[in-house]
């Protein structure tokens, strides 16, 4: 047995499983020498990502060495509310950094909150319908957070994408709005470039799975025993619900932004394009 899967079997009031968990520490903390390196470059670079990055490592590890026994409880629990209040923690955390991303996008934390909560559970439904995953915590919580991942920050990147070209051609797009245009009519190859730069990566990984990159969750079913054929099986499944869950919610994201960068006369908002 491996430690890892020993540290959880085991009791946290049992002294030994503080031993354990220390010894088992010292390999990630060794791993933060390339954090180290990544910090010295970013300081010579003056690229000023140096205090966000430790913060993000710092976090990743209080929160990985939490979500961990958090994650134990609720596998073992039979109630599907525990789903349901994961699955929307997850949704709310997603929606906040998205909308930090795109910090200039009015309400953009509850529009991406919205495209992110839609998009993912769609999919997830039509999953579970179709009988693809069973509704059971060990299936749902895992595939609900790589699917929340993904939209999140194709979500971000197209709000913010979106929200630039529209200031940087502001001047185009009032033509159409003064020549008759609607919004969508006047924003609509803005709309587009934004999509696809933000969806491009989602289809690229999608192109190059297996050659370039090998898939976590496949690998790690070949490693823990699993047939090659029903680890390609889960690893497509994957491959297909995020496609679709980033492609919904980076649409509605964009449906969802109208409202806060046009006034009810068409026009576009000064407060939204006038920021840095």
């Amino acid at each position: 047995m491996s430690s890892s899967v020993l540290l959880l079997s085991m009791d946290p009031s049992d002294p030994s499983f503080w031993k354990e968990f220390l010894v088992g520490m010292l390999k990630p903390a060794a791993a933060t020498s390339v954090v180290l390196m990544a910090v010295v470059l970013s300081f010579f670079q003056k690229l000023g990502l140096e205090g966000e990055m430790v913060y993000a490592i710092a976090r990743a590890f209080l929160q990985l060495s939490v979500i961990g026994f958090v994650l134990q409880f609720i596998f073992t629990q039979k109630n599907a509310g525990w789903i349901i209040l994961a699955y929307l923690f997850m949704v709310s955390v997603a929606g906040y950094t998205a909308g930090q991303r795109a910090k200039h996008v009015p309400r953009g934390k509850y529009i991406a909150g919205v495209s992110i909560l839609a998009g993912t559970a769609v999919t997830m439904f039509l999953l579970v319908v179709l009988n693809v995953f069973p509704f059971t915590p060990r299936y749902i919580i895992p595939v609900a957070g790589m699917m929340v991942g993904n939209a999140m920050t194709v979500t971000g990147v197209t709000m913010k994408k979106l929200r630039e070209d529209l200031k940087i051609q502001k001047n185009l797009v009032e033509t159409a709005l003064a020549l008759g245009a609607t919004p969508r009519q006047a924003t609509l190859q803005q709309v587009k470039r934004s999509l696809i730069i933000a969806l491009s990566p989602v289809v690229d990984n999608a192109k190059t799975v297996g050659l370039i990159s090998l898939p976590g969750a496949m690998t790690g079913l070949i490693m823990g025993g699993a047939s090659p054929l029903e680890a390609i099986q889960l690893q497509i499944v994957v491959m297909n619900m995020l496609m679709g869950a980033s492609t919904v919610s980076s649409i509605l994201s964009t449906y969802l932004c109208w409202p806060v960068f046009f006034t009810k006369a068409y026009q576009l908002e000064p407060k939204v394009f006038t920021a840095d």
